[in-house]
């Protein structure tokens, strides 16, 4: 089983979805891993609270670059909302295989991308605006 899950996320190391840049981006964030040299960009076009539009560029190790190809895949169509509730049990069940420690912060490049992008573009609630006086 372990190879079959292996082959899948060589497969989208080698053909990655949604690769590319994303014309009329709304928001674009750039990740980095510096331990081992992982780089990704990540455009989300928002429109009516929806992510419309994903895409992303970037170099780096088999697991980073098939976890951001997956993690774009779920992203398509759906709330910005719900895309800021991914978690990253959430992204580690999509690679589907068990993840070193030394390989975590490979896996995760792309969750933790996504969530500065939405940072600048996530809606806050009005109880995250409201001060409390002491």
């Amino acid at each position: 089983m372990d190879d079959l899950y292996r082959d899948y996320i060589l497969e989208h190391y080698r053909r990655p979805h949604n690769f590319g840049v994303l014309d009329n981006a709304t928001t674009t964030q750039e990740g980095a891993n510096p331990l081992c040299g992982d780089r990704i960009t990540l455009q989300l076009r928002v429109a009516d609270g929806q992510i419309a539009g994903v895409g992303f560029t970037g170099r780096g190790c088999a697991i980073s670059q098939a976890s951001t190809s997956l993690l774009t895949d779920e992203l398509r169509g759906k709330a910005v909302d719900a895309a800021a509730a991914i978690s990253a049990a959430d992204v580690l069940d999509m690679l589907g295989i068990e993840i070193s420690p030394a390989r975590m912060k490979c896996a995760l490049l792309s969750l933790e991308t996504l969530q500065g992008a939405l940072g600048a573009k996530a809606p806050k609630s009005p109880a995250a605006t409201e001060v409390t006086p002491a």
